[in-house]
């Protein structure tokens, strides 16, 4: 029986046609009526009425013989993130990593000179200062902030390390700007990155890339340890797999 309503309250042109937004979503550059029906399996006729109605809702734009999606619909995702962050849905997958290794997980992106956090699961204190969401910490000897400094164009990356105050945070911490810059260019071949008390002493921690769909680096997630509890090349072994988990599940849910 609940099959059956199920059948019953399944509105399939509603399907179709969110189908169809899926299709113009991924050809940027716009479709032809010809192209859309054959790549959403429909007649021309089906096509066109779909097509229109995104027209006239103002979901897509027409010109010529080519649709495209309109802005419209990035306000409406906008609106959506405004209310809903994606680390408010993606928290879980940073409190099974914290869980699954007994350290905290966080989150943050690239503002400026520094990192903000913008997730973060606690574990042992490790840090003489207290990190919540809002936190900015130096993306020059943070793990994060070496992954997103990777991902800047090579003239932005230029200006950074040009300009960026640059501290000594403890006896190991990367001052020289060309030794910083290759740290960086490490972290992007590896795909990874890890800080070995730079930061501060006693504390590594390891960081991850998020991308979105276009390869671009959007967001770091890392985990953070005491140095006695992990090597360097135990961080390797037991955090980077399951933080490359974590990246995969982010990434999978929110950008593929």
């Amino acid at each position: 029986m609940e099959d059956e309503g199920a059948t019953r309250d399944h509105v399939g042109s509603l399907e179709r046609g969110l189908a169809v937004v899926e299709i113009l979503a991924r050809h940027p550059a716009g479709m032809t009526l010809t192209e859309m029906a054959e790549e959403a399996g429909l007649t021309r006729a089906g096509a066109r009425r779909f097509l229109l109605t995104l027209v006239t809702a103002g979901h897509a734009t027409q010109s010529g013989r080519l649709f495209s999606l309109s802005p419209r619909l990035l306000t409406v995702a906008r609106t959506w993130l405004d209310g809903s962050s994606i680390w408010t849905f993606a928290a879980p997958i940073l409190r099974e990593v914290a869980a699954r290794l007994n350290e905290a997980c966080s989150a943050a992106i690239l503002s400026g000179e520094d990192v903000v956090y913008v997730a973060r699961v606690p574990g042992r204190r490790i840090l003489s200062v207290s990190l919540e969401i809002g936190t900015r910490l130096p993306a020059y000897c943070t793990s994060m902030g070496r992954i997103l400094l990777s991902g800047l164009p090579p003239e932005d990356l230029e200006t950074f390390l040009a300009k960026a105050t640059i501290d000594r945070r403890t006896p190991k911490t990367i001052l020289e700007r060309a030794l910083l810059a290759e740290a960086i260019r490490k972290a992007s071949a590896d795909g990874f990155a890890i800080v070995d008390e730079e930061l501060e002493l006693g504390l590594r921690s390891m960081a991850v890339p998020i991308n979105d769909r276009t390869g671009r680096i959007v967001a770091a997630i890392n985990v953070s340890t005491q140095s006695a509890r992990f090597t360097v090349s135990e961080m390797s072994e037991k955090i980077l797999p399951v933080l490359l988990g974590a990246k995969q599940r982010i990434e999978e849910f929110f950008f593929v």
